[in-house]
């Protein structure tokens, strides 16, 4: 299965996903891989120097996970007080509370691989951001 070639977003039908691989073999910025109902999966590949873009999820909680890669990320309860930052790599996950203020920046040399699942979803299903420059909320 290559992500990067063919994405196509499986929600809300039943799916199971190898989501390594999947998130491995992914090259693009942001590409949708179920999106429920009530639940959204995607899959990230972060340029080095680039980051997710500063952004806060009023109404629900985000779990990111590392694949690969370097990362620095920072949150905090407004935009201008990101009070917790930690570094994060291979395997690693991150959990972002409602209401907080973060951010992911690729500190790597290597594009950063993650995946996040998040509900409500965010985007419409099938979304397939290329580059960052392709979202508009960036």
């Amino acid at each position: 299965m290559t992500i990067s070639s063919e994405p196509t977003d499986q929600g809300p039908k039943p799916y199971v996903v190898n989501i390594e691989r999947a998130t491995l073999e992914n090259s693009t910025y942001r590409t949708t891989l179920w999106t429920g109902k009530f639940l959204q999966m995607t899959v990230m590949a972060i340029a080095p120097g680039d980051d997710i873009g500063l952004e806060v999820h009023e109404g629900h909680d985000q779990f990111l996970r590392v694949e690969s890669g370097e990362g620095k990320v920072q949150m905090g309860p407004a935009e201008d007080q990101l009070t917790f930052e930690r570094t994060v790599g291979d395997d690693e996950a991150i959990l972002v509370p409602a209401g907080s203020w973060h951010n992911v920046t690729n500190v790597g040399t290597e594009p950063l691989k993650v995946y996040s699942i998040y509900g409500p979803p965010e985007h419409e299903h099938g979304t397939v951001h290329q580059l960052k420059s392709d979202d508009p909320e960036h």
